[in-house]
């Protein structure tokens, strides 16, 4: 990622963003635009563990006319266990399950792209593009909650990947994991961005009428040509209200998260966000403070300066007066929601906003009373 720390340092220059664009054009790490059209990452280094790194450049072959666009490509994982186990003190919940790894949403801010290194693929447009679908899913988590000795608490779903994305249409992973909770009377949470949760609201709508689900619409800006760029292949912002309005009058416990808000850039916004989500029916909100770990700040840093070059300087000399000097700060407490006086300043906005509407003001806890531990299948198996 050298070009991009050498761009970074010449943004903040004499040369400012276009000897920092220039740097980056120039060392053949920058995808041309017709290749990853409606993608929002302009580079595809190679992960963090690979040994070799690559750079486009013209061989005097005339071959790059040839290269084709990026295309979403789908490969099944068959894991051995479906519920992920956290120790976070600063996370609410301590079990989750991602149905999918990678997402074609695309958000150019997603913590989450790092882990596809661990595949040997690159966090910029292989996160987006090459996507792994996991259709045992149901059949793993049904297997998990019947071990002897499971004690049910919340399970989270849409935390490190989104379980609605686009490829959930034909896949229908997610579907088949609510039907197993529900039948199990087992507590879930979900966090998506996508208006496709509401093709679930039937399931949805039975499991919170027994105090067993909510569901919280992630919304970072209301600009929609912005969230184009930067959340290309996500429901529009107008799409996420409306579904938040769906849920809420179905009887859904229903929640906005302001994630992530990106300083000098998307945190003006934060008090319409609250109000139009508010409106809708939302009745309680969160907030998490941009976060750029280990390949997310190079990428997100080239988006910056590909489509809002002259705001560079501003939004990253924000980003790291709540980081500590840095472009992020891992430390437990701090993490999600950045220190010193700006992010200070971002968190009493938020608290003012949500007092004055009446969100929070009640958190709805869900039930673990009603799990079932066995199906009728297992019930018969254990007697024999």
């Amino acid at each position: 990622m050298e070009p991009i720390v050498r761009a970074d340092i010449a943004a903040f220059g004499a040369g400012r963003a276009e000897m920092a664009n220039a740097m980056i054009e120039q060392s053949g790490m920058r995808i041309r635009p017709d290749r990853n059209r409606g993608r929002s990452a302009g580079i595809n280094p190679s992960g963090r563990f690979e040994p070799v790194s690559r750079h486009v450049f013209d061989d005097g072959w005339s071959s790059l006319e040839e290269l084709p666009p990026f295309k979403t490509e789908v490969q099944v994982e068959k894991p051995r266990t479906i519920i992920t186990r956290n120790e976070s003190p600063d996370i609410s919940f301590d079990r989750s399950i991602n149905p999918y790894r990678g997402c074609e949403h695309g958000c150019v801010y997603c913590f989450a792209r790092p882990t596809h290194a661990f595949m040997g693929l690159s966090p910029g447009l292989d996160f987006e593009s090459k996507l792994f679908a996991k259709p045992d899913a149901a059949r793993l988590l049904d297997k998990e909650l019947s071990k002897e000795g499971y004690q049910p608490r919340t399970i989270a779903i849409g935390t490190n990947t989104d379980p609605y994305q686009p490829i959930e249409k034909q896949y229908r992973i997610m579907r088949e994991i609510l039907e197993v909770l529900e039948a199990r009377g087992h507590p879930v949470g979900i966090v998506t961005k996508s208006a496709l949760v509401t093709r679930d609201i039937d399931i949805l709508s039975r499991m919170a009428e027994r105090g067993l689900a909510k569901v919280a619409l992630s919304v970072t800006t209301l600009d929609r040509m912005l969230a184009r760029t930067m959340e290309p292949r996500a429901s529009t912002p107008t799409k996420r209200l409306e579904a938040i309005r769906q849920l809420s009058d179905a009887g859904i416990p229903t929640s906005v998260m302001v994630a992530p808000i990106i300083p000098g850039l998307t945190d003006q916004e934060m008090e319409r966000i609250l109000d139009s989500a508010y409106a809708a029916g939302a009745r309680e909100a969160g907030y998490v403070v941009l976060r750029l770990p280990l390949e997310v700040s190079p990428i997100f840093k080239d988006w910056l300066l590909r489509h809002y070059p002259d705001r560079y300087r501003h939004v990253m000399s924000l980003i790291r007066s709540m980081r500590d000097g840095k472009d992020y700060d891992s430390e437990w407490g701090k993490r999600m929601k950045g220190a010193g006086p700006y992010a200070w300043q971002i968190g009493r906005r938020f608290e003012i906003t949500a007092k004055r509407l009446g969100l929070n003001i009640e958190r709805r806890t869900l039930r673990t009373d009603q799990f079932v531990a066995a199906g009728k299948d297992q019930e018969q198996l254990m007697l024999l």
